[in-house]
């Protein structure tokens, strides 16, 4: 039986980037990983990297902001070490909300726009008076990036593949093993792994690995993908009340999302899907062009209080860094950094206590 430094229990981003980081800091690492690196809610995700206050929970904001901080060089090693492009768009988004909301008001410092007129030099094609589906909503103007996560999820596979860490795919790990109340492994289907420390990154089938049950649940997310009849018909990420759009760079653009308590059902709903599209063409009706490519489910992992698990859990040696709901793609980074201080001693550099396992009684 090889012996290993730690364990990683899920090969999503979250994972992915902490075996990264572990590794830089000398630890010999495995990722285990139940179906395919990469490839649940990872695979699924829109991109957008989020830190306004509008959106983000106050408990999360320095979290959030100081992993937004980190994204240029974190795809920078990315693509070094892999040798893959990452998608990057730094083009910023139009935030559409009510201009009665105290926290718009509240966010004076931002350019806002009140009028279709307004908005037409940034994005021409968006359909905001005459009845459109914006007609009652101001814009902001948000500098924050998005990014593929597909392109990134799979350079995070190659760089650990480059940096020799090993992977135990299509593995499912049964149970964190503990021996004199330590954890010292974990038990799979296929056999055991030691190791000195573990950390469960399954997302929202953490809580489905013994002997802690965090209280993970997945909450679907349905989205399709279109190739925009022009390459640049929408160059900024849009986000309404009902709908978003995540232009790519290729001239594709992502249309998203619900958010459903549906239980592990990763169906794509046609009649859910159609409602989607009917309000991407509100937006921008010139997307009735747009030649459908692909829809998809994914769960996200869901916490009782919409804030990630990380941090030790009462077993010594047993770590968990699970729960990032919608933001797991933003968190990557700032989570890798934090759970590697975490786990070899250090103090952490972003304050962590907010989402302490020991909020829940686990």
């Amino acid at each position: 039986m090889r012996n290993y430094d730690a364990i990683i229990i899920g090969a999503g981003i979250i994972g992915l980037s902490l075996a990264i980081e572990l590794n830089k800091l000398g630890l010999k690492v495995l990722l285990v990983e139940k179906g395919e690196s990469g490839r649940e809610s990872s695979w699924a995700a829109g991109g957008m990297l989020c830190d306004f206050p509008l959106e983000t929970l106050p408990p999360l904001q320095e979290l959030a902001s100081a992993s937004a901080a980190m994204y240029p060089e974190f795809v920078h090693e990315l693509q070094d070490e892999s040798g893959l492009k990452i998608d990057l768009r730094s083009q910023g988004t139009l935030l559409f909300v009510d201009p009665n909301h105290e926290a718009f008001r509240n966010e004076c410092q931002l350019p806002s726009f009140s009028t279709a007129e307004s908005l037409a030099s940034l994005e021409p094609a968006l359909r905001l008076s005459n009845g459109g589906a914006g007609a009652k909503l101001s814009a902001l103007y948000l500098k924050e990036r998005c990014v593929d996560p597909r392109d990134l999820t799979a350079a995070a596979i190659a760089a650990t593949r480059h940096r020799g860490i090993d992977f135990s795919s299509g593995d499912h790990v049964l149970a964190v093993e503990i021996t004199d109340g330590k954890a010292t492994g974990v038990r799979t289907k296929k056999t055991d792994f030691s190791a000195k420390m573990v950390v469960n990154c399954a997302g929202a089938w953490a809580g489905q690995i013994g002997p802690h049950a965090f209280p993970t649940r997945p909450v679907k997310g349905q989205m399709l993908c279109v190739i925009m009849p022009e390459k640049e018909l929408v160059r900024h990420v849009v986000r309404t009340p009902d709908v978003y759009l995540i232009p790519r760079s290729d001239g594709r653009m992502l249309i998203g999302a619900t958010a459903e308590e549906a239980g592990f059902d990763k169906q794509t709903v046609p009649e859910t899907i159609q409602q989607l599209r009917q309000a991407a063409l509100d937006l921008v009706p010139k997307l009735a062009e747009a030649r459908f490519l692909d829809a998809w489910a994914g769960l996200r992992p869901g916490t009782p209080d919409r804030l990630p698990i990380l941090g030790a859990t009462e077993t010594p040696g047993y770590f968990v860094a699970t729960g990032h709901f919608r933001d797991g793609i933003l968190l990557a980074p700032i989570t890798a950094k934090v759970m590697a201080e975490i786990m070899t001693g250090k103090h952490p550099s972003v304050d962590v206590s907010n989402f302490s396992a020991g909020r829940f009684a686990v």
